[in-house]
């Protein structure tokens, strides 16, 4: 017998086994919108909206990036280029033609005594020059597309970017228009398809087209080097290493409060972490806790403070050094701070100091003849330059003078053997506490102590010389710190000026200098 009603549920069975064995979703069901609802003016996409636009014209000199703006715009959008090769002998032909025209219309006017047309001249002028370039295969031409597919959550946010978009454009006369009744064309022609459906598409030779390249990077980033901030512009991080340049070396320009101190302290810690030496001149004692908190030497340098500097003190030579000229540039450099030390000097005093400091070094057979691995045992003090001074005739005046730094009041730190040990990565001076007069004198001792141990030790570091303008109030500390800075690079080191008093370090002669040989300005 046939049981209809056994064979029908047999069949309801059937059917119900094939549904779940078919696939019920496909990339396409994953990736598509929910919804999709054309109209004139923008395409619905689920809960966004999608407009198109394409730009129609064109000046007649087009600058380089001219479309970065708007691609470093934070909105999401889709940009394409359609770049049509036209044949340079079809072009050729029709710029003739167009010469003809223009050459007539110009003979004709002059001809009837009309005024000149500089449009018209000019217009004539760029056929040529392009004929030109395109027989000498300088140039070709092209017919160039440019969509532009906008995403936006409401009409009210897509009418702020068409209004920022064309604010873009049009100051720069190129002009945008939305693809009216044609956005799916549009959507199309802006998704990566190939497909130019709008087909509006403008003449164009290659050196204007060139400047349409959209990866114009103003990004400063490289594979090495430490973290400096955030691009505004585009989001992207600025990334590089400051020993990369043609010099390490930085000014950073500021108004109190700025966050000047907050940067160059955050470059200082990056760069300890790459196993680079930081140095730091502090002239009022901000880098104390940094160097407490990451294990390095904070140095006190004042009056009354068991840190001390010997201004006499020599580098040792290296292999390539020759040791008179290392004696000879240490006693130029003691002049100029003398110079600072005593006040103004007449060419006859600075005569008498130069002699001084020779014999003072000689007495104690530190000489260009003598060997330079014996000097640092014998390195003369302050007041060992001050009784050569006393036997000197003419140099009475400049005794008295230095009296006050051999045995008043500043001898317990201008008369000292240097007691200080650069052995940590990370090392501080700070001046907090010195006699405002004294400051710039003790700023020029401790850098002068400083390139002392760079040129014994060659290895990577930063000194960071924090309101330089200290330094730069007198002709000798500013020339000495071009002088560093000019030549910091050969011993791998990169030099940090830091001040508020922008006018102040412009005002010297030197302050321009020392900019111009930095690679690196921070404002």
């Amino acid at each position: 017998m046939n049981f209809n009603f056994l064979n029908k549920n047999k069949r309801n069975i059937d059917i119900d086994d094939k549904i779940f064995q078919e696939e019920i979703l496909n990339i396409k069901d994953v990736i598509a919108p929910s919804y999709v609802g054309i109209n004139q003016n923008y395409i619905k996409l689920g809960e966004k909206i999608a407009k198109s636009f394409f730009i129609f014209s064109y000046p007649r000199y087009l600058n380089t990036g001219w479309l970065s703006p708007a691609i470093n715009l934070n909105v999401p959008m889709d940009i394409s280029f359609f770049i049509h090769p036209v044949s340079s002998e079809l072009i050729l032909k029709k710029l003739r033609s167009k010469v003809t025209q223009v050459s007539s219309e110009l003979m004709e006017r002059q001809e009837k005594g009309l005024i000149r047309d500089p449009a018209l001249e000019t217009g004539y002028q760029d056929i040529e020059n392009l004929r030109d370039k395109i027989i000498t295969a300088q140039e070709k031409m092209f017919r160039f597309g440019l969509y532009i597919t906008v995403y936006q959550n409401s009409e009210e946010e897509m009418r702020e970017v068409e209004t920022t978009l064309r604010s873009i454009f049009e100051p720069r006369l190129i002009y945008i228009k939305p693809a009216l009744f044609k956005q799916k064309e549009g959507f199309i022609s802006a998704s990566p398809y190939g497909m130019d459906l709008i087909g509006i598409n403008v003449p164009m030779n290659t050196e204007p087209l060139s400047t349409a390249f959209p990866f114009v990077s103003f990004d400063l980033s490289s594979n090495e080097g430490i973290l400096y901030g955030i691009n505004r512009h585009n989001n992207s991080l600025v990334l590089f290493d400051r020993f990369t340049l043609e010099n390490a070396n930085m000014v950073v320009f500021a108004k109190s409060g700025s966050g000047k101190s907050y940067a160059v302290k955050l470059e200082i810690l990056r760069y300890l972490m790459m196993d680079i030496d930081v140095i730091v001149i502090d002239p009022e004692n901000e880098y104390e806790f940094l160097a407490d908190g990451i294990g390095g030497n904070f140095f006190k340098i004042s009056l009354s403070s068991g840190n001390h500097v010997n201004p006499f003190d020599l580098p040792t030579p290296g292999p390539d050094d020759n040791p008179e000229d290392i004696l000879r540039s240490n006693i130029i450099n003691l002049v100029g701070l003398l110079r600072i030390m005593l006040g103004g000097l007449t060419a006859e005093e600075d005569s008498i100091l130069d002699q001084a400091l020779t014999e003072t070094y000689a007495i104690r057979d530190i000489t260009p003849q003598s060997d330079p691995a014996t000097w640092e045992e014998k390195i003369p003090l302050m007041s060992d330059f001050g009784e050569i001074l006393e036997n000197m005739e003419g140099a009475e005046s400049l005794a008295r003078r230095l009296k006050k730094f051999t045995e008043g009041t500043f001898a317990g730190f201008f008369n000292q053997k240097s007691n200080i040990t650069i052995d940590k990565k990370f090392i501080v001076f700070g001046i907090r506490d010195m006699e405002e007069s004294l400051k710039p004198i003790a700023l020029f001792i401790v850098m002068r102590y400083i390139w002392n141990i760079v040129r014994t030790k060659i290895k990577k570091r930063i000194l960071v010389v924090d309101e330089a303008w200290w330094l730069m109030q007198s002709e000798d500390g500013a020339s000495f710190l071009f002088s560093l800075i000019k030549r910091c690079r050969k011993y791998w080191m990169g030099v940090t000026t830091i001040t508020q008093d922008v006018e102040d370090f412009m005002g010297s002669g030197y302050g321009k200098a020392i900019i111009t040989n930095s690679s690196l300005q921070m404002l």
